[in-house]
């Protein structure tokens, strides 16, 4: 089943795709047309400019024939990996050493070098971070520390929420930050896992256009035009545009994308500034249905990474159309003091075909009863489902407004933030089909099954929830080596929901105070050492199918966590960090009971995880720039009244986990770098039972980078191999829904691309 909650998905007509497509080719080219005009004036200027310069140089020589002694200037650049500054932690660009919280930056050159498309290409730079069911086809999931990442709020566009049922290109964002554990004052209701904020380029004087193709015959273009104009360069425009022939490691699988976005600056004077941003993309590829254990306790073994579980003739693509908007204006009223007003809408509309994977209620070696019907056969017998959901739509709007400032009083600076927000999050969904068509095995080869003769119904409201929150946090610095970080965030939270076209209306009213205190102490200015409490507010599960409340919300639950970590810029070229964390809220499970469907979904007893973290990003020498995490995890379940859910590991959190990654400019060869990476992740359960686990991995990369000029433009041509030694994993035994699916890692996959700067 495709997961339900905070999501949407909606339908283009060719008529409506046209309109959409004909108004954003007018936009391009109107776009293009004001770079053009730009870099015309541009040029002419600097003309102009290289004259007057030309002619008092001469002037200048004339009147005077001293000779200046030659400056010789070396530089590398080997930092670009590392980053300085984050805006996820309450703060607009503050500076990571003096953050307390947990947060990595993935950086544009890292994202490039990487050749990431998506955000789980990103994610792998941080072990903290793991996929939680992200099949091929369809939008990823994540979990942090261990926690399950909410669609509807975890995942950001320049600090204002997303609608996470989207894989967001990558083509126009400067930065990926990841906000590791809670975010209260930050982000309002959420998992307590954290955030993934996605930060768009902004406009400068750039053009460049990229052409890329992998192992597999996949091929890609993308273009990044920008120009600032105007007196002063008042104004900016970006436009990046990316079309890609997506060929899947998975039979049948195969997909395509196209992508536009435009980011506009307009500098009204010294004190307002004003930015927009939209961006729209769509993604079609058919979905992958990922495994599930055999009988319910034994890993498949020997399965092909290339097969597309109940292949159906009829199966179509999902087809995602995204559209991101937001804009942003601040103003400052002095040195000190500044506001600023955000908005912005998130869309998602999805229509989902798919010949899914699920069980084996229906096959004849599980009718005996001795297997349960939420899993495969012990012989590896499945069920096929005919799935279609057309017009599911999710939208989130959200507004902000804040004020920041500094002042003192007597001895004490003060920083100040302070601000209120309203956030809007409406879901539609149908009644879908979904519906049994057939059995098969996954060792069997293909059989094609008749589809069900049902339709859909209409898409109707199912979720409309409303956020309010006033927030305000004060960070007092005591001298030069104390700081204390004190703040809260009121949060009002009102929902409806639906489980039926003509079904009762249930409801949800909340409301909650949701502190974070800090105390930082920097014994000397490279070094700053902390210690912090923060609570937060998250959305109830959904109960899965096979519950007795299935597709029931669960009421909304607390989390609280306790960190204490250190941070230390070493010969201000590379930063270390170290974190210890805890982190705890109710256990949400599938209790075993008398009810006819024998489970009901249940808040009963504490989920915590408790954890260390250790990272490093930066240079370790003139030529080495590496990014380092690790991640040690217990997860645990306590009080849920089932001894078989406690004292092991909760399903799908390795208990360690390790990213390595590097980049070393090679001596002697100017312009040219060899990159590797290594991840390495412990075995992990892959059922709540903790019977069954999947074994843990270890997956290298490889690539290189070579930077030269050709007409006298810079030109870049990278390699990037994933998996170079073939390594056959499991990368993924996650949940969807409350039940388990497991998902094979990608093969060996190499990537080639060439960026040209014109």
């Amino acid at each position: 089943m495709k997961q339900v909650s905070g999501g949407t998905r909606a339908v283009f007509t060719p008529r409506v795709m046209t309109r959409a497509l004909g108004f954003g080719l007018g936009v391009s080219l109107m776009a293009a047309h004001a770079l053009a005009m730009a870099a015309e004036g541009s040029s002419a200027a600097s003309a102009d400019a290289a004259s007057a310069a030309s002619s008092t140089s001469s002037s200048t020589s004339a009147d005077n024939s001293q000779v200046l002694p030659t400056v010789t200037v070396n530089g590398t650049n080997g930092n670009a990996w590392r980053a300085r500054t984050a805006s996820v932690a309450g703060y607009e660009n503050a500076l990571l050493r003096d953050t307390p919280a947990s947060v990595t930056v993935v950086t544009r050159a890292q994202l490039d070098d990487q050749q990431a498309k998506r955000l789980s290409d990103v994610v792998r730079n941080d072990a903290s971070v793991n996929n939680d069911y992200a099949p091929v086809g369809y939008y990823e999931g994540f979990s942090i520390r261990g926690f399950a990442l909410d669609p509807a709020s975890a995942y950001r566009l320049d600090g204002l929420t997303l609608s996470g049922e989207q894989n967001v290109a990558l083509e126009n964002k400067e930065r990926v930050e990841i906000l590791k554990g809670l975010a209260g004052i930050d982000s309002g209701v959420i998992a307590p896992g954290g955030v993934v904020n996605y930060v768009s380029k902004r406009p400068e004087n750039v053009a460049s256009v990229t052409a890329g193709v992998d192992s597999r015959g996949s091929t890609s273009a993308a273009v990044d035009l920008g120009r600032r104009f105007g007196p002063d360069d008042q104004f900016g425009l970006r436009v990046n545009a990316a079309k890609e022939n997506m060929h899947s490691y998975i039979d049948g699988t195969n997909g395509r994308r196209t992508f536009g976005s435009i980011a506009a600056d307009w500098n009204i004077n010294p004190q307002a500034s004003l930015q927009l941003n939209a961006e729209f993309q769509q993604w079609i590829q058919r979905s992958a249905s990922g495994y599930q254990l055999l009988g319910g306790a034994v890993v498949p073994s020997a399965v092909s990474s290339s097969k597309l579980l109940g292949a159906q003739s009829w199966a179509k693509p999902v087809t995602t159309d995204a559209l991101n908007i937001n804009g942003r204006f601040d103003y400052a009223f002095n040195d000190n003091w500044r506001a600023y007003v955000s908005a912005g809408r998130s869309r998602t509309m999805i229509d989902d075909n798919v010949a899914f994977v699920y069980g084996c209620y229906y096959a004849a070696s599980c009718s005996s009863g001795s297997t349960s019907p939420y899993f495969f056969g012990a012989n590896g017998d499945y069920d096929v489902y005919d799935y279609r959901s057309p017009g599911e739509y999710r939208r989130n709007d959200e507004m902000r407004a804040a004020v920041d400032g500094k002042f003192s009083t007597g001895p004490l600076r003060h920083e100040v933030l302070f601000g209120t927000s309203a956030l809007h999050r409406v879901v539609h969904l149908s009644d879908a089909v979904y519906d049994y068509v057939g059995s098969e095995n996954i060792y069997g080869p293909d059989v094609d099954f008749s589809p069900s003769p049902n339709s859909p119904s209409v898409s109707y409201p199912q979720l409309d929830a409303w956020q309010y929150a006033l927030f305000a946090t004060d960070r007092v610095s005591l001298g030069e080596h104390w700081q204390v970080l004190a703040g809260g965030r009121a949060v009002f939270l009102r929902q409806k929901s639906w489980t039926s076209q003509d079904g009762p209306e249930s409801g949800t009213d909340k409301s909650a105070l949701l502190p974070q205190i800090a105390l930082v102490y920097k014994p000397v200015a490279p070094l700053s050492i902390y210690a912090s409490y923060s609570k937060d507010l998250s959305l109830g599960d959904q109960a899965p199918v096979r519950a007795s409340n299935a597709y029931s919300f669960l009421p909304p639950v607390e989390s609280h966590q306790y960190e204490i970590g250190a941070k230390y810029d070493w010969g201000n070229r590379l930063s270390l960090t170290a974190a210890v964390f805890s982190i705890s809220k109710p256990f949400e499970y599938a209790q075993p009971d008398s009810s006819d469907a024998g489970y009901t979904f249940v808040q009963r007893g504490t989920e915590r995880h408790d954890g260390i973290e250790l990272g490093a990003s930066g240079r370790v020498s003139e030529r080495v720039t590496v990014t380092a995490s690790v991640a040690a995890i217990r997860a645990r379940a306590y009080d849920s009244g089932n001894s078989a859910y406690e004292g092991h590991q909760v399903i799908n959190v390795p208990a360690l986990h390790a990213a390595l990654n590097a980049d070393w400019s090679v001596p002697g060869i100017a312009g040219f770098d060899l990159l590797g990476g290594l991840e390495y992740s412990s075995s992990r359960n892959a059922n709540e039972e903790g019977t069954a686990r999947v074994p843990g991995w270890i997956v290298v990369n490889a690539g290189a980078r070579y930077t030269t000029r050709i007409a006298g433009h810079r030109a870049v041509v990278r390699l990037w191999v994933d998996n170079l030694f073939n390594r056959y994993y499991w990368r993924d035994a996650g949940e969807q829904q409350g039940d388990a699916y497991l998902f094979l890692g990608a093969p060996r996959t190499a990537r080639l691309s060439v960026t040209y700067d014109f």
